[in-house]
């Protein structure tokens, strides 16, 4: 069967023809973070797949992180990072970032030919700054071990079969024995997160559990807002309220925007609102020591279209934390926002979409006895990064080797 596939060559997109194979071992949904780093990850692992976007380009949502600036993760050791995902995620996530840690993962991009900066409070970004050359990053390795990815292609369904799943596209539908649902939540659907893996899921048995916004800002009119407008409080504290039980505590930024409150401190604390399901949302806001606190007694968040991540997805019931494999449906397999998975700002969200996904694509390469290809020669020119020391305050990263 025949299809029109948008493939990119590292500086342009080709339009052109594309005869798609009747089956293969491996077919991954979604090209964003989670997406991506699988495909690279099945390069390197010597499984050989199909890379399957809706959109007509790769990593759309990624190119919006940390404003553009792609804050990819940060220099917690695991333990710390696990445990301010908060239950359940920390011990569902374990095996994940445990095998892939963030120090692994800054070794991994750094080897990969993307330059790495760290600031003062531990977050990990590309030298430049410039979340277009992670997504070049993870393109290039792509190109390096010819994987093939077919961009305008939204699946409609899977069938599960005896031989494994069928996977089927507006266009055309390929027998695959294993299947990766990489496609994200359903926050800034423009981007593609429209909720297809959730469906196809759901379709599927699993459970999904309901949407709620996360990381997102607080609607808010009141004279104290009107008098402080533009302002900004870099340590603010936030006591997070269901009713009058504290239920979590917050730190950092808070932005006094035109519609009410923003910033890292209101992201963090809203995500833990959606997260533990506060019956009667509220917060209390200290700006500044000695200062007077705001309570915020019935919190009106953002739209769920706005938040930087989903609260909610495939339910973590129904999927093995060891292997990022499906409990109901064999050959399946998930990775990143399209579970129930998300953490506070900072880099987690990306740590956790790449670890997951890097899990998935173990499991499968060891369960189908796949051999990891020859070491291929780096592109003449192209130099392994060194890690940016000017704004870098944290330790070191566990195994690098000194200068």
């Amino acid at each position: 069967m025949c299809s029109i596939a948008l493939i990119c060559d590292g500086i342009g997109l080709i339009v052109r023809p594309m005869s798609t194979p009747d089956s293969t071992p491996l077919v991954i949904i979604g090209a964003g973070a989670a997406g991506l780093m699988a495909a690279c990850h099945a390069g390197e692992r010597g499984v050989p797949a199909l890379l399957l976007e809706r959109k007509h380009r790769a990593g759309s949502k990624l190119l919006m992180c940390g404003n553009g600036r792609c804050n990819l993760t940060s220099c917690l050791e695991p333990d710390a990072m696990l445990a301010d995902f908060g239950d359940p995620l920390e011990a569902f996530l374990s095996p994940a970032i445990t095998a892939f840690s963030p120090a692994h993962l800054q070794r991994w991009f750094e080897g990969n030919g993307l330059p790495l900066m760290r600031t003062r409070d531990g977050k990990v970004f590309p030298r430049s700054e410039r979340a277009a050359d992670v997504v070049k990053c993870l393109s290039d390795v792509l190109r390096r071990f010819s994987m093939p990815i077919c961009y305008n292609a939204p699946v409609e369904r899977i069938t599960a079969g005896d031989g494994g799943l069928t996977v089927q596209t507006r266009t055309f539908s390929i027998e695959a024995q294993r299947v990766l649902l990489a496609t994200g939540g359903v926050s800034y659907p423009k981007t593609g997160s429209v909720g297809d893996g959730q469906r196809l899921a759901r379709e599927l048995g699993h459970r999904v559990r309901p949407y709620r916004p996360g990381l997102v800002g607080i609607e808010w009119s009141e004279p104290w807002l009107a008098a402080h407008r533009g302002q900004q409080f870099k340590r603010a504290r936030v006591r997070v309220l269901d009713g009058e039980q504290c239920i979590g505590e917050t730190t950092g930024l808070l932005e006094c925007e035109r519609w009410g409150l923003g910033g890292g401190a209101i992201s963090n604390a809203t995500r833990l609102l959606s997260r533990l399901d506060a019956r009667q949302p509220g917060v209390e806001i200290v700006t500044a020591p000695k200062q007077p606190p705001l309570r915020i007694r019935a919190v009106k968040m953002r739209p769920l279209k706005e938040a930087m991540v989903t609260v909610g997805g495939v339910d973590l019931r129904d999927v093995s934390p060891d292997k990022m494999a499906s409990t109901v449906t064999p050959g399946l397999y998930f990775a990143g926002e399209v579970i129930d998975v998300d953490g506070p700002t900072g880099g987690y969200n990306l740590t956790a979409a790449f670890a997951t996904a890097r899990l998935a694509v173990d499991t499968i390469a060891r369960e189908g006895h796949y051999t990891p290809p020859a070491t291929k020669a780096r592109p003449r020119g192209q130099r392994r990064s060194r890690p940016d020391r000017r704004r870098h305050a944290a330790p070191r990263p566990p195994g690098r080797r000194p200068r």
